[in-house]
């Protein structure tokens, strides 16, 4: 049967042009002992702007998840978008899989490129990055967006039945799709109203681009969120911190967030964004990049909870279900 055209390849060079046509530059860095790693960064840097570093989730590219956010960020930050290791055009030899080694490559990255001070924003698995990096570089790291990740997430949550996968290999077999079935399966999660009716050309293209490499490597990134995690061993992070969460996630449920924010304590506030699920940045974009702007240019944290029932744009999003196939595996 004859292959669909690669509708995947041409939106990844789209988000090419547009990331260059927004600003940035794409750059890889040699690290050092095998590792390398890429990012956009500012092709002109503005001294008088705060730095802001954009963690993507377990999913195709940075570009994906934060194209659409590029248009309300760029005006007030220099922004930098790094593909975490295994993902995009970055990778290393070394054999460390864990959270805190992705950090402290992100953050050897920054110094690379100058970046001393910085906010982040992380998203699902960018968020578990994101927050060691706080953790670990407190005086470089000045405010924190967490967005729909399970931080606070322990292993036994796993064995009492917290999320709706039993295990390890079947989360692994979902979040990393090698057929159109897994891929449905994916959108079933990632979304509270998934796009339906998609040929499986379409989706095998998708998987062909996106999901075929570092296979391995990306299963060993899971097993090392979860091996022996206990919430007593998580440190507490210090700077100021916004939680957005879709209140129908399947993926980290939203008891996750509240764990997280009582974890953090006084300085973290929650929003809990009403008819969204794990890909909360795609399915409510206006709400969710309206709290990332008021929380990264405001001062402090306000409110500790709001759920927010804005539903202005529900409309607007069902007719674009077409383009969620875009952006949900970056939410991820």
């Amino acid at each position: 049967m004859a292959r669909c055209l690669s509708f995947t390849g041409s939106a990844d060079w789209l988000y090419r042009s547009f990331f260059s046509y927004s600003g940035l530059r794409s750059v890889k860095t040699d690290l050092q002992e095998g590792t390398t790693m890429h990012c956009w960064v500012p092709k002109s840097l503005k001294p008088t702007k705060p730095n802001l570093v954009l963690v993507h989730g377990f999913g195709a590219n940075a570009m994906w998840q934060y194209g659409d956010l590029l248009r309300y960020l760029m005006p007030r930050f220099n922004i930098y978008v790094p593909d975490l290791l295994f993902f995009g055009d970055s990778s290393t030899r070394r054999p460390e899989r864990d959270e805190a080694f992705q950090a402290q490559c992100v953050m050897n990255l920054m110094a690379a490129h100058g970046v001393r001070r910085m906010s982040l924003v992380g998203i699902s698995y960018g968020g578990f990055v994101g927050y060691s990096m706080s953790a670990q570089f407190p005086e470089a790291v000045e405010k924190v967006v967490l967005c729909c990740t399970g931080v606070c997430l322990e292993e036994k949550d796993l064995r009492e039945g917290l999320f709706q996968v039993s295990d390890l290999e079947q989360a692994a077999s979902i979040l990393m799709p090698q057929t159109p079935e897994k891929l449905r399966e994916l959108m079933k999660f990632a979304f509270v109203r998934p796009v339906k009716g998609l040929p499986s050309c379409f989706l095998s293209d998708y998987i062909d681009v996106f999901c075929t490499d570092h296979v391995q490597q990306k299963k060993e990134l899971i097993q090392a969120l979860i091996k022996d995690r206990q919430l007593c061993n998580i440190p507490r992070i210090v700077q100021p911190t916004l939680i957005i969460w879709g209140e129908q996630d399947k993926i980290f449920p939203v008891e996750l967030g509240y764990r997280l924010q009582k974890h953090i304590g006084d300085h973290a506030r929650i929003v809990v964004l009403k008819n969204a699920g794990h890909a909360v940045n795609i399915e409510k974009p206006k709400e969710f990049a309206k709290n990332l702007k008021s929380f990264l240019v405001g001062t402090g944290t306000g409110n500790n909870n709001i759920n927010n029932n804005s539903n202005n744009s529900s409309a607007s999003h069902s007719s674009s279900h077409q383009l969620k196939l875009l952006h949900f595996w970056s939410s991820n």
